[in-house]
């Protein structure tokens, strides 16, 4: 089928390095203005069932390649992405409203790179070895079978990379199941994978519905590992269906990360930050939607980030000068505002936005709340949409209270001038990530995951490749013993 952009995108599922129909479709809608893109697979057990024994199949040979065997392949996927920028952009941007040209500088890019670097991370891997009662040991990665992955709606193409990568790369199969929101661009994925010439089985996607797909993929006995991006609410259910099977299990889970400004601070650099958060309507797991600003600055804070979320620009996501797109979807969109009418009626001040654009369909104002109390359901649980709380503080023993007081645990963001300061509180507030005077700087080899409930285990660099392997130690006595 075509996106009406040009650009040729199968809406079946991906099994054993075959399109495979279903009878059953759902609908794809672009959250730019609702225009049809597709009629989707609408897989179940049956074609779950079919990918899992896919997988299966290849398994064997993939991983007797060993890392420097499948290398090639991971990096022809890169190169075939890098090559097609353009097309994955446009049915990236058509398929959830993520800003083109962030896709096109960037997002993309970034997939490409996932490939390379994992799979030159599990060719170099460097097995541990030492001596030890009279043996010489070592420890191995082994592949462990089919991986399950199950990725979200918001930036569908990155993190399907993110996660794919390593798990390639450590000798799994991989069986993708993406968010049904936003499928096309795992749909072109799997076409490069093909196109690089990755066997048959050793990469699928199964299209469908969370409740059908997904619940059938995580459940299945065939499933060696399960890795999952989305909710704390469904990641509890997936990872019950996996222990029934006694499969490791990651996940990252979403946050409420705050943004603490001190009085020390680049206030200037901190408000632009801040207003940034916006970005993408706010869908990112990632964004600091808690400002906590000292109360000696909160005046001049507060003038500086308004003139910066002045200076957003809502509209069409394909247009360059557009800086927040619309939500992904009419339910989500209802969501968000739910959140916002129960912030009112619990007595939060909205100071900002508040509502639906003047552009009507999905898109939905900027909004800054100032909460009634630290109690307030916005600071507490996770909007996912273009609204930030306000709170001040009068310390750092009470910044870091507040930043610590939600049961979220995945990112910070810091603004200090102090170096010992940076060191304290980055060390204090309870994230898995935290930022001090920049935002979203990642490198590829470091962990990535949340604390409490922002997630289990961690992804990045030797860390993914550890999950996606089973650790065997061998021991050796060298000659004959008696």
């Amino acid at each position: 089928m075509s996106t009406g952009a040009g650009v040729d995108v199968s809406p079946d599922h991906y099994i054993g390095g075959m399109r495979v129909p279903s009878a059953e479709r759902f609908s794809d809608r672009s959250p730019i203005d609702g225009t049809l893109l597709a009629e989707v697979a609408r897989g179940g057990q049956r074609e779950v069932d079919l990918a899992v024994r896919s997988a299966a199949a290849a398994f064997p040979e993939w991983a007797a390649l060993g890392a420097a065997g499948r290398a090639p392949y991971l990096h022809r996927l890169a190169d075939l992405i890098d090559a097609n920028v353009e097309r994955l952009a446009t049915v990236e941007c058509l398929d959830m409203a993520m800003l083109e040209r962030s896709l096109r500088a960037r997002v993309i890019g970034r997939g490409a790179r996932n490939y390379r670097s994992y799979a030159d991370l599990a060719a170099g891997y460097e097995e541990r070895v030492w001596e030890s009662n009279g043996t010489r040991n070592r420890v191995i990665r082994m592949p462990p079978g089919p991986a399950a992955v199950i990725t979200p709606w918001n930036a569908p193409f990155m993190l399907s990379t993110w996660k794919t990568a390593p798990a390639l790369a450590a000798g799994c199969t991989v069986i993708l199941k993406p968010a049904e929101w936003s499928p096309l661009s795992c749909s072109l994925l799997v076409d490069l994978a093909g196109e690089a010439g990755l066997p048959a089985g050793v990469f699928n996607v199964v299209q469908g519905i969370g409740e059908e797909a997904g619940a059938a993929l995580v459940s299945h006995p065939g499933v060696r590992r399960v890795s999952f991006t989305g909710s704390p609410e469904t990641g509890r259910l997936i990872g019950t269906a996996a222990a029934g099977n006694l499969a490791p299990f990651t996940a990252e889970l979403g946050g409420k990360g705050p943004l603490i400004v001190f009085e020390d601070a680049d206030v200037e650099a901190a408000a632009k930050k801040a207003a940034g958060q916006y970005d993408d309507a706010g869908q990112v797991c990632l964004a600091g939607t808690r400002l906590l600003v000292a109360e000696s600055i909160r005046d001049d804070f507060l003038e500086r980030f308004h003139r910066h979320t002045d200076a957003h620009v809502l509209g069409d996501p394909r247009a360059d000068d557009t800086t927040v797109s619309p939500l992904i979807h009419p339910d989500h969109l209802a969501r968000v505002e739910g959140f916002v009418e129960r912030a009112r009626e619990h007595g939060d001040r909205i100071v900002r936005g508040g509502r639906r654009a003047e552009l009507g369909g999905l898109y939905y104002e900027p909004t800054r709340s100032e909460p009634r109390g630290n109690d307030s359901e916005v600071v507490q649980r996770e909007v996912f949409g273009p609204v930030l709380t306000l709170q001040t503080f009068a310390s750092e023993d009470e910044a870091v209270e507040l930043a610590n007081s939600t049961a979220y645990g995945l990112s910070a963001i810091v603004y200090t001038g102090s170096s010992e300061r940076a060191e304290r509180v980055g060390r204090s507030v309870r994230a898995g990530t935290v930022w001090v005077n920049t935002f979203l700087v990642r490198d590829l080899t470091a962990p990535f995951g949340g604390m409490g409930i922002s997630g289990i285990g961690r992804e990045g660099g030797d860390y993914a490749l550890d999950f996606y392997s089973d650790l065997k130690t061998l021991q050796i006595v060298e000659g004959s013993t008696a």
